[in-house]
């Protein structure tokens, strides 16, 4: 039998100009990420060994629309939790949803997925209304929702059959489509094990994929990370990308979690009080705060105290005083001379400075500059454990101002 040899060639992106390496068989398509300014595309690994000349890459361009919200609307008595909200999510695209708990993100989620009416509006999923061609829509998406919607007593391949029965798969097909998804998150060693044996990371990413079983055109990831270790929270965002990359699988997805945000999607619109405040790329929104005369700072304060910090957010160049832990503040300062000003600031209130930092706004600062408040009241991926441990303990952030 005649073997193929891989091979490793660099390609230039198209994009930005950035050489990658990619790895495979001659001849072979092989998919593409650039690392740099997230082009996705595919390239031919040439039969010649050679550099992959630009051509032959071409970034993945989202041409049509797999979602449209129209002045959607959602309330309950007279809370209203989503307050005409109108954007569309472009096919293969990962479009986030962030903002805190109550900001209306569920709901959202909800209605595109036939399980709550909207109050006024309309949106289309694939091109079907929510309301008039419900069953449509369902049978065109997956949903993991905020809850785990597993059985315990069930093996992980009994739980994945007992919902694709729900959809009518033949079930010859459905048995080869269980086996080919857990190979695909690697859980096929534990195919006949039950869920309730399983740490949650294992658990999550047999929801993940129980959402797979009908082949959906789009999926919608509703705080899939919640409560995950951080190896697991990993692994679930791994998961997420090769989906969208391998499937070229719409995925909308809803956080608080600003990093995971950052790192997973090509869009997002942020929410807040029913409301979508801003919406553009992670990079876009960044230059939100960049482009205001806004500098943000990192500060260091051996003193630090209530009181100080008080002192400080009350200056007039001064727009917010984030304190992170027991000696570190995050400080907004307005105007073109931000780093004398602070410095003033800090003398006339007698801190001892240990360092003042210049940093990138996050986008918890984008959500901070355009609502005034924080995603939620301590920003972390760290898991919390009952009972001692080692190490420091960081207080919940606090924001003065």
């Amino acid at each position: 039998m005649q073997t193929t040899t891989k091979t490793t060639q660099h390609f230039k992106c198209p994009a930005c100009g950035t050489l990658e390496l990619i790895t495979g068989n001659p001849g072979e398509q092989v998919l593409i990420t650039c690392h740099s300014c997230n082009a996705r595309g595919k390239a031919v690994i040439p039969t010649t060994s050679r550099t992959i000349p630009q051509t032959t890459i071409t970034p993945r361009q989202h041409t049509s629309t797999a979602i449209t919200l129209s002045h959607l609307k959602k309330m309950f008595g007279d809370f209203t939790a989503v307050d005409d909200v109108s954007f569309t999510v472009k096919k293969g695209e990962i479009f986030g949803l962030l903002g805190p708990n109550g900001a209306g993100k569920s709901t959202i989620i909800r209605m595109l997925c036939t399980l709550s009416r909207p109050t006024a509006g309309t949106a289309t999923i694939a091109g079907y209304d929510i309301v008039r061609q419900d069953d449509d829509v369902r049978s065109h998406i997956g949903l993991v929702s905020e809850k785990m919607i597993m059985y315990d007593e069930l093996t992980s391949r009994e739980n994945l059959a007992l919902f694709g029965r729900l959809y009518n798969i033949p079930e010859r097909q459905l048995q080869q489509r269980i086996t080919d998804l857990l190979k695909f998150v690697r859980m096929e060693k534990w195919a006949d094990a039950r869920i309730g044996t399983f740490s949650t990371g294992m658990k999550q990413r047999i929801n993940v994929i129980r959402a797979l079983v009908n082949e959906p055109d789009i999926l919608f990831l509703d705080e899939p990370t919640l409560g995950l270790d951080p190896q697991s929270t990993s692994d679930i965002r791994d998961l997420i990308r090769k989906i969208n990359t391998d499937h070229d699988t719409t995925i909308i997805l809803t956080t608080h979690m600003m990093t995971e945000a950052d790192m997973l999607c090509e869009r997002i619109g942020i929410i807040d009080k029913g409301n979508i405040v801003a919406l553009d790329t992670p990079t876009n929104l960044k230059k939100i705060v960049n482009g205001t005369d806004t500098t943000v700072l990192d500060i260091q304060i051996t003193n630090l105290t209530p009181g100080l910090i008080t002192n400080i957010s009350t200056s007039p160049a001064i727009k917010t005083v984030t304190q992170e832990d027991e000696t570190h503040i995050k400080v907004h300062v307005i105007g073109p001379n931000a780093f004398d000003t602070i410095i003033d600031i800090l003398r006339d209130n007698g801190a001892k400075v240990q360092l003042v930092r210049n940093i990138e706004p996050t986008l918890e600062d984008v959500f901070l500059h355009l609502t005034g408040r924080q995603v939620r009241e301590k920003v972390t991926e760290t898991v919390t454990h009952n009972g001692g441990g080692h190490g420091p303990r960081r207080r919940p952030a606090r924001r003065v101002r």
